[in-house]
């Protein structure tokens, strides 16, 4: 440790820090802006000088080294006078055009100017102008003129989102910031370089000119769109969401988004909201009053289980709903005495029920502080895309990374060893892991595999994870939707144990823990789970926040089972499912109503409603009591979601609940026998679940939709699968599975195994196909 002294405070740092890092930890402030905690340093605004003893000039506080005995002083004459000469520069060539700039009452330069600047230049000259650039739907380059290249775009795409989408061109007075030729800026995390623009040269073009800073009032909330649950901000006007801004919690987001958290609430105020309840009548749909359409469904349901029994009703939520709607979903089922309730719409595999509760099995600080990481099954930065940029800082920093999956993307960083193979191959695979695991221990080698013959990736794997000192093997959603994965989490569970690694899952909604922990899901050996209840079809189903065709495992068969229903009732925020559905209760979405998320490392977060309900729409816990209390139905005396939280949890505060010990990543299911690949499968499919195409609010987000990952599927195939049936990329194909049939684009991509075929799910061009894995035909149209 260091002590130095700044404006008469001592204060010891870290030797290596910065002069900056010791006026942030003492909490002095010191004008800057190319400067920003997370990323590298740059020192090129120059805003930052200040006056150190013995120095014959004021130095940038940013990029000079603390020494023993340094004394610093940020507010001396010598120090502001320098300042103020950095301030006359950078406003030379500025557009003075504060009045109509999207950042003006946020902006860095206007706020600094007040103090720094003087009220007239000595610049007499033509001031520069930078032509606008395009940036894509997300971002504006419209204003480039604005820009004062303090790099901090560049360096975010560089550091952050791994990928450099931004560069600086020509030098002195000509230099700009722009994109490469011809593209446009594509990184799920993008927006973030909105926010770090000090000035008004990049702005976010969904909110452009939509409102004024000082217009808006802000309210913190969580987002359910992946299993991070960052934390928001939710800046509203008039009773509408406007734009949605991080709230820093280092343990969770930090200071970042994904633009799926970030530009979603465009879905918010999409045309196809549902705001009035809907009953169908004769074929015809007709607004009705609340009161008319719960009497309504509660009679429905009481005729279904006095004709056919309480085992013919049924209940499917998503991971994107409240640990509270969840919780109340079940309790009005299990009261009518059925156990078919569940929330996990894409899971295939349900051997593990009632064994474990899945969820990170670490923090997701210690998450980032890993050194060696097997990561199977997971669309990593596209699922997961905070958590794939921390991981990137630890790959960057030294640590190694593995992955076993059914496609080869790019994920923005090194990876020390890659096992691409069909999904009815990783089985097979991980047990090659295991033997080698087993080799190099000198331990049994698991019964059933002692003829394996590991390859040499899996024994550089297996090397990977005995080497380091914090490790992980995690699942990620490919794996967990997998027809395999109770066996997959058993060979995994066997490598993570025999190696010293932390085991578990990269979930994949905002609250797909606390589904568990509400007992969203049938108990074990009883009740229908998600795949059961639609293949044996039930009489009535109570479908909260689905759109069962994009949201499920097997499209098909969700269809077939919900067009035999006698009756349908689907509380959502959307207008939907009009063909099949008998009553449509509009629910509020999460800005709208209050409620808790569980996160990935079992952190429990609430919220409250940031707007009122649009139109008529309810909070779908008070639908769900008030449809209890007309069911007669006992336990259904809420008042507050608070009251539903606190039943759950066990405790009023979520912050102290501690809910560790009933989560649960470890089993007693012995190592499978890992089979051979089976050549008779021929063609398989794997899908993924395109970014922003994940939930009902994103899919209704048309920003997003412009984007390059909101583009419609297309089906991408081998270089050896489309030699031998003739494709080429560009071609169109008709992809064939169970009865259904999609006509795509075809792609053909040399990161895929010869017999895969990636066509994802969760889009309306391919809702009409069967499972998200399995057997696939396509031919060339």
């Amino acid at each position: 440790m260091v002590e130095i002294e700044i404006d008469g405070k001592k204060v010891e740092v870290q030797e290596g820090s910065m002069v900056m890092d010791a006026a942030n930890k003492i909490g002095t402030y010191i004008p800057h802006f190319c400067y920003h905690k997370k990323l590298s340093i740059a020192a090129n605004c120059r805003m930052c000088l200040v006056e150190v003893e013995k120095a014959p000039k004021a130095l940038p506080a940013c990029a000079t080294p603390v020494s023993a005995g340094m004394i610093v002083r940020t507010a001396s004459e010598k120090a502001v006078t320098a300042q103020k000469s950095v301030m006359e520069f950078l406003l030379i060539n500025h557009p003075l055009d504060c009045p109509i700039c999207d950042q003006g009452g946020e902006c860095q330069l206007q706020d600094l100017a007040v103090g720094y600047g003087k009220s007239s230049s000595r610049y007499e000259e033509e001031k520069r102008v930078v032509s606008p650039k395009d940036a894509g739907p997300l971002i504006s380059m419209k204003e480039m003129t604005r820009c004062i290249q303090c790099t901090r775009c560049v360096r975010f795409g560089q550091e952050i989102a791994g990928v450099m989408e931004f560069g600086m061109v020509g030098r002195g007075e000509h230099s700009e910031i722009t994109t490469f030729v011809g593209k446009t800026v594509n990184s799920e995390l993008s927006g973030n370089m909105i926010d770090l623009c000090p000035v008004g040269a990049l702005t976010s073009k969904p909110f452009r000119y939509s409102a004024r800073t000082w217009e808006l009032s802000r309210r913190k909330s969580i987002s359910p769109h992946d299993g991070l649950g960052a934390n928001l901000i939710v800046q509203v006007k008039s009773g509408k969401v406007m734009r949605v801004l991080p709230l820093e919690n280092n343990d969770v987001n930090e200071c970042w988004l994904s633009d799926k958290d970030r530009f979603a609430y465009e879905g918010l105020n999409s045309a196809e909201r549902l705001t009035k309840p809907m009953l169908k009548q004769d074929g015809k749909w007709q607004e009705v009053e609340w009161q008319t359409a719960l009497e309504y469904v509660a009679h429905g349901l009481r005729n279904v289980r006095h004709e056919h029994g309480p085992d013919a009703i049924a209940a499917l939520g998503t991971p994107y709903s409240t640990l509270e709607e969840l919780s109340l979903l079940q309790k009005v089922v299990r009261g009518l005495g059925s156990e078919n309730i569940d929330f996990r719409t894409r899971q295939s595999d349900f051997a593990l029920d009632g064994k474990v509760t899945p969820w990170l099995g670490m923090s997701i600080n210690e998450f980032a502080e890993l050194d060696r990481a097997f990561l199977i099954g997971s669309f990593l930065r596209k699922d997961h895309p905070l958590l794939s940029a921390r991981l990137r800082l630890s790959v960057k920093s030294g640590a190694k990374l593995s992955i076993l999956h059914a496609t080869d993307d790019d994920l923005l960083m090194p990876v020390a060893n890659k096992i691409i193979a069909a999904p009815s191959a990783w089985l097979a695979l991980l047990g090659e892991v295991a033997v080698s695991v087993a080799q190099a221990k000198n331990v049994a080698i698991p019964a059933g595999l002692e003829n394996v013959t590991p390859s040499a990736v899996a024994a550089q794997t297996a090397a990977s994870l005995l080497s380091g000192s914090a490790k992980a093997v995690l699942l990620g959603n490919a794996a967990a939707q997998h027809p395999q994965a109770s066996q997959l989490h058993a060979a995994a569970q066997w490598i993570a144990q025999e190696t010293g690694a932390r085991f578990g899952y990269m979930t994949e909604a905002g609250n797909t823990v606390g589904g568990y922990l509400a007992q969203a899901i049938p108990a074990a050996g009883k009740g229908a789970n998600a795949q059961s209840m639609f293949a044996q079809p039930r009489k009535a189903y109570v479908l909260l926040n689905v759109e069962p065709e994009l949201d499920s495992f097997n499209p098909q068969v969700v269809r077939a089972a919900l067009d035999q229903a006698e009756m349908v009732v689907m509380l959502s925020a959307f207008k939907h499912a009009t063909d099949y559905a008998d009553v449509l209760l509009p629910i509020a979405p999460f800005t709208e109503t209050s409620g808790t998320f569980v996160n990935c490392e079992g952190r429990a977060q609430s919220f409250n409603g940031t707007v009122r309900p649009l139109g008529e729409a309810r909070p779908a816990w008070k639908v769900l009591r008030v449809l209890g209390n007309l069911l007669g139905l006992t336990g259904f005396d809420y008042d507050t979601s608070e009251a539903i939280r606190a039943e759950v949890l066990g405790t009023s505060n979520p912050a102290e609940a501690n809910f560790q010990s009933r989560l649960n990543n470890l089993t007693d299911l012995d190592m499978p026998v890992a089979t051979q690949s089976q050549e008779s499968v021929g063609i398989e499919r794997i899908a993924d679940v395109p970014i922003y195409f994940s939930d009902a609010v994103v899919r209704r987000a048309p920003s997003l939709q412009k984007t390059a990952d909101g583009q419609n599927p297309q089906a991408w195939l081998s270089v050896t699968l489309a030699e031998k049936l003739g494709i080429a990329s560009g071609d169109r194909v008709t992809v064939k599975q169970g009865r259904g049939i999609a006509m795509l684009i075809a792609v053909v991509d040399a990161g895929l195994p010869d017999n895969v075929v990636r066509v994802a799910a969760a889009h309306a061009s391919t809702a009409a196909l069967g499972p998200m894995f399995g057997s696939i035909a396509v031919e060339k149209a």
